[in-house]
């Protein structure tokens, strides 16, 4: 069996554009996250017992289920109560965004416990309260010690986003699927989308890598 260049070549273009829709769910996904993981590891950590239970609830529903069965949530169930399609891009977002956030919290709970206690005595003792001196001190603080983590869950993220696809959302993976339905170039397309993706990660690992020695030396 010869391989088909010509396929990847033709091919290529519309994988591109799959893989800049990949992206673009993944970092929205992440910013979501992050939003999400930051008030939730807050929680996670603080002393009001309801908010932390809720967190911690949260966390452990989110990271011990499956990616699929929380995008199926979304897109086929929530839709039932809603009485309201969902639309495909924001039910991707939504579910890799809560998915994201609960691994985010556990980083941010990391490393804000990361931080020397006596950095919140100090904040304390200067006349801040608990919210400013974490807003001021802490966080700035454990945001740096956070960075090689969050670029990590930003890897495992763009490769999960690949799931999406199921809901017929046409990001990198679906776009695979519909150039091979059409071509049935399995090997060319398949071996074409892990190079991209392979590409994708390497590069975000470069720069994870640039931002934490720009961190270390700041």
């Amino acid at each position: 069996m010869s391989f088909n260049f010509d396929l990847v070549i033709q091919s290529f273009p519309l994988l591109l554009l799959g893989a800049g829709i990949t992206i673009k769910i993944t970092a929205l996904s992440v910013g979501l996250g992050m939003i999400i993981g930051m008030f939730v590891g807050i929680a996670r950590i603080s002393h009001v017992t309801p908010l932390r239970m809720l967190a911690a609830v949260y966390i452990d529903f989110l990271r011990g289920t499956p990616l699929l069965v929380q995008i199926f949530l979304i897109y086929f169930a929530l839709p039932l109560m809603l009485d309201q399609r969902v639309d495909p891009f924001v039910a991707a977002i939504t579910a890799c965004g809560i998915n994201s956030g609960a691994y985010v919290a556990e980083i941010f709970r990391a490393g804000i416990q990361a931080i020397d206690k006596g950095q919140m005595e100090a904040g304390r003792s200067l006349g801040m309260t608990w919210v400013q001196t974490m807003r001021y001190i802490i966080v700035p603080q454990a945001f740096k010690n956070i960075v090689p983590p969050l670029g990590n869950e930003f890897i495992a993220l763009l490769k999960d986003s690949s799931l999406v696809s199921v809901i017929g959302f046409e990001e990198l993976t679906r776009r695979g699927q519909l150039i091979i339905a059409r071509t049935y170039g399995s090997l060319e397309i398949w071996l074409s989308v892990a190079v991209i993706y392979l590409v994708m990660t390497l590069a975000i690992s470069r720069l994870v890598a640039y931002m934490e020695k720009r961190l270390k030396t700041s």
